[in-house]
């Protein structure tokens, strides 16, 4: 059995490198200086992504950060959904960089779950809400 100091370390370790859909989301709304960065395929951002979110695939960030993003600003990777390490990659390559960055736990799929705003290569997609996820009004 663990101590609460071990436990406290863990949990805010853990806060350090991790944020979520609804947390991202407001400090959009609060003009907050942060980088979504949706680091998928192309196919998977044209199918739908978070508005406001940077395409940049995880295998391109070596090559296109440095050049495209200012590295004083806090990043925020996601990718699909909790079942894919996409995000994790691009944490990696931009943590090698030397930015500061936090993975969006969900991914996409949680954003999109919540309601929260979602274009496509066609333009905006309709919200919805899900109830398995979110108090819905």
């Amino acid at each position: 059995m663990t101590d609460a100091s071990d436990t406290l370390a863990y949990f805010a370790a853990k806060l350090r490198h991790e944020t979520d859909p609804s947390d991202v989301y407001a400090a959009q709304k609060a003009g907050e200086a942060v980088v979504l960065v949706d680091v998928r395929s192309s196919e998977a951002w044209d199918q739908g992504h978070a508005v406001g979110a940077v395409h940049m695939p995880y295998r391109d960030i070596a090559v296109r950060a440095p050049r495209e993003l200012d590295a004083a600003v806090p990043v925020v990777v996601y990718c699909w959904s909790p079942g894919c390490n996409a995000g994790a990659k691009g944490a990696v390559e931009f943590a090698r960089l030397g930015f500061t960055v936090r993975e969006m736990i969900g991914g996409f799929e949680y954003w999109a779950r919540e309601g929260l705003p979602v274009n496509a290569a066609s333009g905006p997609l309709s919200r919805r809400f899900d109830p398995l996820v979110m108090p819905v009004r």
